[in-house]
């Protein structure tokens, strides 16, 4: 009778395990699936997409053809598939790569005309009995700077003219992606020489008539002078860079409050606050000068007697806040903001040219806080994050 009972209980156990696993499988197959067929074939897409688009955002060039010509075959289905500038091919990818010429001539027409082309196999002729070309589709790219070339192993069907043209339109937004990161480049070179433009009438004449005036009652100091000048004129002028370090914005800052120190003699006083750990940190070449140049000259040389000039950096987490604050003269807030509006003769365009460049670079959160009015002195205030990307010193 025991061995029965035992026998019996191992019947059940096996009954009931059995039982646990077809509900398991019921319940698996009862769930939802964790992605779609529709869902997955989207994200397959975006991935591809995503993988071409890195190399084209670097502009129409072989090199970037090269790398995105796979990913872009992928996204049309084409048996083979050719990026060409307005006269040439620039990478191919697929079957049918003794077709070039074709392409090349193809892609030209297309350009020229601004329009699609679909091509059949007697406009493609070829030597090889074997050629699994049937035809092909060609779309322009935008601005007529070249043309994506897909080739098809029989009469070209409609879903092919279809996602070749899309895949061709998100090429040409890629281009102009990047020929808006080249013109954004452009434009910030092009700020940097108006600040060593408006560094050089205004700065340099009156730091030569203070330098003439030490050399015969005070040589050194002279020599001296002509040192730091000779260094801010090289750091202000260099012709590579458009970030630097805060710690190297200062040293010329320096250099600069030095200069207009034996202009102005005791009138001008220098405070500086600043904090070690935000020396390193990576800001737009020149954007404090022309705010420790506007403090002096537009701030303290119109002011009768003793003047202060205060430089404080302060560590806040991941930003760095920097503040440039004189006890001069002040401002009109009604003036500063006709200057934002182009009207101002130009007293105020470093500072325009600062805030534009900060927003530019960091985002629209990031432009210059100036707090100022008439008799009471002016506070200019600016966040820099301490790490961005796309921003290194010496970039």
């Amino acid at each position: 009778m025991g061995a029965n009972l035992a026998a019996g209980l191992i019947v059940f156990a096996l009954a009931v395990a059995l039982g646990g696993a077809v509900y398991a499988v019921i319940r698996l197959r009862g769930r939802r699936a964790i992605a779609t067929a529709a869902q997955r074939a989207t994200y397959d897409v975006l991935h591809i997409a995503e993988l071409a688009a890195e190399p084209l955002r670097t502009g129409l060039t072989e090199a970037a053809a090269g790398k995105a010509i796979r990913h872009l075959r992928s996204l049309t289905g084409a048996a083979g598939i050719a990026v060409t500038d307005a006269v040439r091919v620039l990478a191919f990818d697929g079957i049918g790569e003794h077709h070039r010429e074709h392409a090349a001539a193809a892609a030209a027409k297309a350009v020229a005309a601004g329009r699609p082309t679909v091509l059949g196999g007697r406009e493609l002729p070829c030597d090889l009995v074997d050629c699994p070309i049937r035809g092909a589709v060609v779309v322009p790219l935008a601005q007529r700077e070249g043309a994506l070339v897909a080739l098809s192993d029989g009469p070209p069907a409609p879903g092919l003219v279809q996602a070749t043209a899309e895949t061709a339109r998100w090429v040409g937004t890629q281009l102009a992606l990047a020929e808006l990161d080249t013109s954004r480049a452009r434009l910030a070179q092009a700020e940097v020489r108006a600040l060593r433009a408006q560094i050089s009438p205004h700065f340099i004449y009156n730091a030569l008539t203070a330098i003439a005036s030490f050399v015969r009652t005070d040589p050194e100091r002279a020599r001296e002078l002509i040192l730091e000048f000779a260094e801010f004129t090289r750091y202000s002028f260099r012709a590579h860079g458009e970030f630097t370090t805060l710690a190297e914005e200062l040293r010329s800052i320096d250099r600069y409050l030095t200069i207009e120190r034996a202009r102005f003699g005791e009138r001008l006083q220098v405070r500086l606050q600043i904090a070690p750990e935000v020396l390193p940190v990576t800001l737009p070449f020149l954007c404090l000068q022309p705010l420790i140049e506007n403090a002096v000259r537009h701030g303290l040389s119109r002011k009768p007697g003793m003047g202060t000039v205060s430089i404080v950096a302060r560590d806040a987490g991941a930003e760095c806040h920097i503040m440039v604050e004189d006890d001069g003269v002040g401002m009109d807030p009604a003036a500063l903001l006709d200057a934002d509006d182009g009207v101002d003769s130009g007293q105020h365009v470093g500072l325009r040219n600062v805030d534009d460049r900060l927003r530019s670079v960091f985002g629209d959160e990031f432009g210059l806080v100036v707090e100022t009015a008439l008799d009471a002195g002016t506070k200019v205030s600016m966040r820099v994050p301490k790490f961005h990307p796309g921003v290194r010193s010496g970039s």
